[in-house]
């Protein structure tokens, strides 16, 4: 699991401080990097928060499954640390107490730990694993941690009318190793500065997933959040969707309630 869903991985994915004015921009990686930019800082200022939402699993044939879970983020102090997640299923009876701890980074490989009741134990998320599907869905590993605006190189490519949004379209290139994909492109409203999709190619440049954010909210501190996120796979016509309840902001949560040793203990 902005799920940044923070999903965090959702999570960050809702990007505080509006820079209604644009800096002029030269060049498409000046103005793609600004576009971005504009985008997160909407964030900025959150604090901590906790959200609790249902993750729907459908298949290829459209059967259906779903899972009760919370996620839990605590804010990056600035732009050059990530922000730390905790996601934590509640049910089905079969996953429950499964846990996923994600600490960002901007360069560095992400720290993430997973822990698995049926076995006991934490295991240590590889960074070369990352790319893989988090407990089935269509989101992977790499999904579910904060989506930091200095992950990536951007280049802008124009707008474009999205639904019933005039939209800024960047292409985003992973800086980091081991990403699952070799660019994302994505569209942000004009309006409120949010994220309404993104394209997910995987590493032979092909197109793997469409993520789609709707229902967007804005609370009393100012940030913005999707209250559903939809992610097909194009490949494999499997599809995943996050739908989420109100948002709780600054619930006193910090960095000791986001150690790998609490893994086990959570309920």
């Amino acid at each position: 699991m902005n799920p940044k869903i923070n999903t965090s991985f959702a999570i960050a994915l809702a990007f505080g401080i509006v820079f209604a004015a644009p800096v002029a921009a030269n060049t498409p990686a000046e103005k793609g990097f600004e576009v971005a930019a504009r985008s997160d800082r909407t964030d900025l200022g959150f604090g901590d928060s906790r959200v609790e939402l249902q993750m729907i699993l459908q298949n290829a044939a459209g059967q259906q499954s779903t899972r009760s879970l919370k996620i839990a983020t605590l804010e990056k102090p600035d732009e050059s640390v990530g922000d730390k997640s905790l996601v934590l299923f509640d049910t089905p009876r079969d996953i429950e107490g499964t846990a996923l701890l994600s600490h960002a980074k901007i360069l560095d490989p992400d720290d993430q730990w997973l822990y698995l009741p049926a076995l006991k134990r934490v295991k240590r998320i590889a960074s070369s694993n990352k790319s893989g599907p988090f407990v089935g869905s269509e989101f992977a590993f790499e999904d579910f941690t904060s989506i930091e605006l200095n992950k990536f190189d951007y280049k802008y490519l124009g707008t474009e009318t999205y639904g019933e949004f005039q939209t800024d379209v960047l292409e985003r290139q992973p800086r980091y190793e081991n990403s699952g994909y070799s660019k994302q492109i994505s569209w942000v409203d004009q309006d409120v500065f949010q994220l309404r999709k993104v394209e997910f190619y995987d590493r032979r440049g092909d197109l793997l997933k469409v993520l789609k954010l709707e229902d967007y909210r804005q609370y009393d501190n100012g940030v913005w959040r999707a209250h559903k996120l939809i992610m097909e796979n194009v490949q494999t016509n499997k599809k995943t969707d996050l739908v989420y309840q109100d948002y709780a902001f600054n619930v006193g949560i910090s960095d000791k309630d986001f150690v790998k040793g609490r893994l086990s203990r959570l309920r």
